[in-house]
């Protein structure tokens, strides 16, 4: 009796005694082995495809060159006297900047769609793989056991000779050999199969992410648009009547600081350090675009550190100019121009998203979301000029919440980020905190003094 062993696995049998028949079946085995189907897709080779992707790449990288260009030209330009010229020469670059965004996200879905095409033919390629190595398996191991009846000693006497019965026997070890080898590569197949079924469906939630991303860039779009024909219409291109509206949205500022921190000053909170993390741990990641911040280091000049951090948190000079009445700014400023993709600095669930600029002469947080983490904290994105998410979503940390721009009290497109003590804000009507306020029904996000906690401490 003989033992064949492939995949862990022995079979017993008697040698078989017809020549021919074992070499049509090491034929059929060793055909099987190196088979593999071509992956057409759509009269494409898997060949063309890689070349369109890198060509996709090229354009990518191209586009992504002239938004750093835009970019650099805003914070020029945001460095600059308040002028209306130099407001509407910002909202025409800022126009530049998103359309050329929205250009390259289209080139990243079609990107994508080709990528989705390449690993649709792999799959199919080694679908059929499979199959066929399956089958020709199955039919190895059926011949191997139709003719086990015959014993070594009766194998030998119906050879022609003993050299006949030797080479037919080593024929058997070929067999075992190839059996071996093709259920070994048929187990590999299918886990390369697995892992590009994983890649697809990565893709395919790329490429329903960067749709959405497109649709809300095209909502920023609109944005610049409308406030481009806002400010002509409030100036009548005046600067003087520009000027008058500056001075009415800091004093509008001042006064919602001032009557925020009234508000919050006599609200009453024992922190407990235990319920968040220790400062210095570094559990939040920077809460814009990382691409964004990656160029920073290049606007080190103009900010003055490579964060693009425009204000920092507490009693800074800026604050104690009296932009605060002195009581010390609450969260961080990052300088972005409109329409910078504006990222959860960790995963959790939206509380609430709120817009005081729905309410006629509200001047406040503008467009802002605020998202609760697991670890105790939760963080305030503001003066946004597209929200992309609604309360209750569950989002991932990077997951875009949003778009910068300069709504609500800003006076230039930034980002404002808030890092609260979970257990401490709460949303309220604007109307709770200043009851002669001619936009009640507006909600904000509030908290005891004690309960905001300096972000940079956990970025």
């Amino acid at each position: 009796m003989q033992h064949l062993k492939g995949s862990g696995m022995a079979w017993t049998r008697s040698v078989p005694v017809s020549r021919a028949l074992l070499v049509g079946v090491s034929a059929v085995v060793a055909i099987a082995i190196g088979f593999v189907a071509p992956s057409p897709v759509s009269g494409e080779t898997a060949a063309e495809i890689q070349q369109k992707i890198i060509e996709q790449n090229e354009k990518i990288a191209a586009l992504e060159k002239e938004i750093a260009k835009y970019e650099a030209e805003l914070t020029v330009i945001g460095g600059q006297k308040k002028t209306l010229e130099n407001e509407i020469k910002q909202l025409d670059v800022s126009r530049k900047k998103i359309s050329t965004n929205i250009s390259s996200t289209e080139n990243k879905i079609t990107q994508t769609n080709l990528q989705i095409r390449n690993l649709s033919g792999e799959i199919g390629s080694k679908e059929k793989h499979v199959a066929r190595n399956k089958e020709t398996i199955r039919q190895s191991l059926r011949t191997a056991y139709q003719i086990s009846d015959t014993t070594m000693v009766e194998h030998l006497l119906a050879a022609q000779g003993f050299l006949e019965a030797w080479e037919e026997m080593d024929q058997l070890r070929q067999l075992e050999s190839s059996l071996q080898e093709q259920t070994i590569a048929l187990l590999n197949t299918k886990q390369e199969l697995e892992v590009d079924k994983s890649e697809a469906e990565k893709k395919r939630a790329d490429l329903a992410r960067l749709k959405r991303e497109l649709a809300n860039e095209k909502l920023v779009l609109d944005q610049n648009r409308q406030e481009q024909q806002s400010l002509l219409s409030q100036t009548k291109s005046k600067e003087s009547n520009y000027q008058a509206l500056l001075k009415e949205k800091q004093l509008a500022k001042a006064q919602f600081e001032q009557e925020l921190h009234a508000y919050e000053n006599a609200l009453k909170f024992n922190l407990d350090p235990t319920s968040i993390p220790k400062a210095g741990s570094g559990v939040l990641n920077w809460p814009l675009d990382p691409a964004y911040m990656t160029r920073c280091k290049d606007r080190s000049k103009s900010y003055g550190n490579i964060y693009c951090i425009s204000q920092y948190f507490g009693d800074t000079e800026f604050a104690r100019s009296g932009a605060y009445k002195g009581k010390g700014h609450n969260g961080i400023d990052f300088g972005a121009p409109s329409g910078t993709k504006v990222v959860s600095a960790l995963s959790g669930t939206v509380t609430a998203t709120g817009n005081t600029d729905a309410f006629k002469g509200c001047y406040s947080y503008g467009k802002w979301v605020l998202v609760k983490h697991l670890n105790g904290l939760s963080t305030l994105y503001s003066h946004l000029s597209v929200i992309s998410v609604n309360s209750g979503d569950a989002v991932g940390t990077g997951s875009v919440v949003g778009y910068s721009g300069q709504t609500g009290y800003a006076t230039g497109p930034h980002l404002h980020f808030t890092v609260y003590v979970s257990d401490a804000v709460k949303v309220v009507r604007y109307g709770d905190v200043n009851k002669s306020t001619n936009c009640p029904n507006a909600m904000i996000p509030v908290a005891p003094t004690e309960a905001y906690l300096n972000p940079f401490s956990y970025l």
